[in-house]
């Protein structure tokens, strides 16, 4: 039996090839970029106002000040969007601007509304009255200021998050280049499941279809679910996995039949094909008899049937792999400090179901809560993170720094 650290090496080397797509931006939330994304163009545009308020040319405030205050020229209106203005400017003379409005060049600064002091008054305004001198691009927005032409928006190997997106429609993307959604075939297995909602004590409901389903924008692929595959449908399975190997299925994920029972036949099967990278069992909990497998460019998962397990297993091995083969940043755990003591075999790699705040200071601190045991989902509703206890150490104490993973999507904070 493996550790689990030994099973991400091999999740690791049992890469497989994702081809990119190019996809509009409004389809992009939530894939992962496989090209740097660079501007095509300046921003801001050209020069423009940062406030309301009136242009003017700081040379010609040189001289002025309170005892000597000087009229500028009213000689026009500039909104956001209006085309420049192209009318020749003389010495002392103003325009009155809107904030986004484009500046003309012979102006190099921008007087506050609040600040303005009309001439004859504000009802009937022919000038302005600038009675101090004014500071050189005060309340100006440069162009290429945020950011120049060709400058890097968004590095490739992120996820596209709706700030990207706002970026990139103010940039002027349309379109950019992605990797495509892995297409994931999910299997439940054993005559005790059911996808009735009511059942008598001897069967069990389906849950962990509905679980991995719904984590699929999350997670960035698409989900089939194939069904049940009953105790007897060991050759079923085997004509599921050689209809895969020619389809465009990247991965098929079973629930259940993973361990060592006189129903769990999904190692019998696999194994019948020729598999470039394996594993079976790793020293975890939960989870303990997980399978992975290479057949080709095709991959199988063999999940746990345990509703617990399986949500582990799935964010501790078939996530690092989703993350690896699409050439994501790699993510980073949060950090916490440990409220309660805990104590585990050294041996084993533990996911804990967990309860992470911010103290009044400002600092993360995660609780191990009660009820760590598979079958128990109360514990998992009552979680907001996986606590991942390392193997190699059994004591873990109050004060200690753990690390931690959002259960039911990535962790937002990457390289």
């Amino acid at each position: 039996m493996i550790n689990y650290y030994q099973a991400k090496k091999i999740l690791k080397k049992a890469k497989i090839n994702i081809k990119d797509e190019k996809i509009l931006i409004k389809n992009s939330l939530n894939r992962v970029i496989s090209k740097d994304i660079l501007s095509p163009s300046d921003y801001p545009l050209e020069d423009n106002a940062a406030f309301d308020g009136f242009a003017i040319n700081s040379n010609d405030t040189k001289y002025i000040n309170k005892k000597k205050p000087k009229r500028f020229k009213i000689i026009g209106s500039i909104a956001a969007g209006n085309k420049p203005l192209k009318k020749k400017i003389k010495k002392f003379e103003t325009v009155e601007i809107m904030t986004g409005g484009i500046i003309p060049k012979i102006f190099n600064t921008i007087i506050p509304i609040e600040q303005i002091n009309f001439f004859p008054n504000k009802q009937n305004p022919k000038f302005i009255i600038i009675d101090h001198r004014a500071i050189k691009y005060e309340n100006v927005r440069f162009k290429g200021s945020d950011y120049k032409k060709k400058q890097l928006i968004i590095k490739k190997g992120t996820i596209i998050q709706p700030n990207h997106i706002l970026a990139l429609k103010t940039l002027g993307v349309k379109k950019i280049k992605v990797k495509k959604k892995l297409n994931i075939l999910f299997f439940s297995t054993g005559n005790e499941i059911s996808n009735s909602n009511k059942i008598p004590s001897w069967k069990v409901r389906n849950s962990n279809s509905h679980y991995i389903k719904s984590l699929n924008n999350n997670f960035l692929f698409n989900f089939k679910d194939g069904g049940i595959l009953k105790d007897h449908h060991k050759q079923l399975f085997k004509s599921k996995i050689n209809k895969m190997l020619k389809s465009k299925t990247d991965i098929i994920i079973t629930s259940g039949a993973v361990s060592a029972g006189k129903f769990d036949y999904i190692p019998s099967v696999v194994k019948q094909f020729k598999t470039s990278h394996y594993f079976k069992n790793v020293m975890i909990r939960p989870g303990k008899p997980v399978l992975f497998a290479k057949i080709n460019q095709k991959i199988i998962f063999g999940l746990p049937g345990n509703p617990i397990s399986s949500a582990a297993c799935f964010r501790f091995f078939v996530y690092p792999f989703i993350e690896n083969i699409l050439n994501l940043k790699h993510e980073k755990p949060i950090l916490a400090i440990l409220k309660n003591n805990f104590e585990k075999n050294k041996k084993i790699t533990r996911f804990i179901k967990s309860k992470i705040n911010t103290t009044t200071n400002g600092k993360l601190e995660v609780e191990l809560l009660p009820g760590q045991e598979s079958f128990r989902i109360n514990s998992f509703v009552r979680s907001n993170v996986w606590a991942l206890l390392p193997s190699g150490q059994s004591k873990f104490k109050k004060g200690q720094i753990i690390e931690c993973f959002l259960p039911n999507n990535p962790n937002k904070i990457l390289d």
